[in-house]
């Protein structure tokens, strides 16, 4: 291993944990506070949280939500949730019948309460996404939308040629094994069924076998999330051009991809995002993606744990962080 940051390499146990020290050779080593991080590889959100409760964490990356509401109760100064710049969705196969019809796209978009999911389900204070791109993202609040409106999504579904769901198979919802991803695509479900008609069946997969399905597009619908690499409006819309490497939808439209294309050659700002609201629009119209919420970072921390502020990327420079 060869640095030249606060801390170095000491040990790498793969699917267990990485182990770095303090670098004794940092130029600014006399305000490096923490002689040693270690961080574990831990895949379920139970599980990292009795590990919490037993003191063997001093910060959890995530949490179960169906115990957020017993933390704000009864241990409250454990709780953290902190704004972050990401947003949870379904991608859809738009290469497979009956997901490659438009219309039941945007019937099925439509039929999802994302203010019942974020108010009943998750309950870490997110907010209900009817677009993309997060609000106020670098300026730029998407002027579209998915309304949840579930008279249109059965008229929809009508001329589509499924009334009341009838002849529509039941569509697949896979995700990556965690009860947290379980409890939303439980609820997605269940309003689709009230609400269509139409039935879904729930499959969830290991995490790297999850990646190869949506890698491959061996998928009807999936789980998905993105955060954004930098605050920016691009760094979300950039996702959905033509072939790009993270669109995994085999969804493809030539003014979307000239739109975007249009943004990135200019450095007016007025017409950067004039562009990125045409695109936004045919983005929601074509319904390749089913938006949920607007994240927040739920986590527990240790109040002995100084320094770690909330920030937007959910980036905590180790250096300027301690323990009291």
């Amino acid at each position: 291993y060869v640095g030249n940051g606060p801390f170095t390499l000491e040990e790498w146990r793969l699917n267990d944990r990485v182990r770095v020290k303090k670098s004794a050779t940092y130029w600014d080593a006399q305000n490096v506070r923490l002689h040693e991080i270690v961080f574990h590889t831990i895949d379920s959100n139970d599980i990292e949280e009795r590990a919490f409760r037993s003191g063997q964490l001093h910060v959890t990356d995530s949490m179960p939500i169906n115990r957020i509401d017993r933390y704000r109760r009864q241990q409250p100064e454990f709780l953290r949730i902190d704004p972050y710049l990401g947003t949870y969705f379904y991608r859809v196969n738009v290469t497979r019948p009956p997901l490659n019809n438009r219309l039941v796209r945007r019937a099925l978009a439509m039929a999802i309460d994302r203010q019942s999911i974020v108010d009943r389900v998750t309950r870490g204070a997110q907010l209900p996404a009817s677009c993309f791109t997060p609000p106020n993202t670098a300026g730029y609040t998407c002027e579209s939308s998915i309304p949840y409106d579930v008279d249109l999504a059965r008229r929809t579904l009508v001329q589509a040629g499924y009334p009341n769901g009838r002849g529509l198979p039941p569509i697949e919802i896979l995700f990556n094994t965690s009860e947290n991803h379980k409890l939303i695509a439980e609820a997605v479900q269940q309003m689709w069924r009230q609400n269509l008609n139409v039935a879904a069946t729930l499959v969830n997969q290991e995490e790297k076998v999850y990646f190869d399905s949506r890698r491959q597009m061996n998928y009807q619908v999936i789980r998905s999330t993105w955060i954004g690499d930098y605050v920016d409006p691009n760094s979300f819309l950039d996702l959905w051009v033509t072939n790009g490497a993270n669109n995994q939808t085999g969804w493809s439209n030539t003014d979307y991809h000239r739109l975007i294309g249009e943004a990135s050659q200019t450095g007016d700002q007025a017409v950067r995002y004039a562009a990125f609201q045409k695109a936004e629009a045919i983005l929601l119209e074509d319904a390749p993606i089913l938006p949920v919420y607007f994240y927040t970072h739920a986590f527990l921390i240790r109040p002995s744990v100084k320094g770690w502020y909330p920030t937007i990327l959910d980036h905590h420079p180790y250096k300027y962080v301690w323990l009291e």
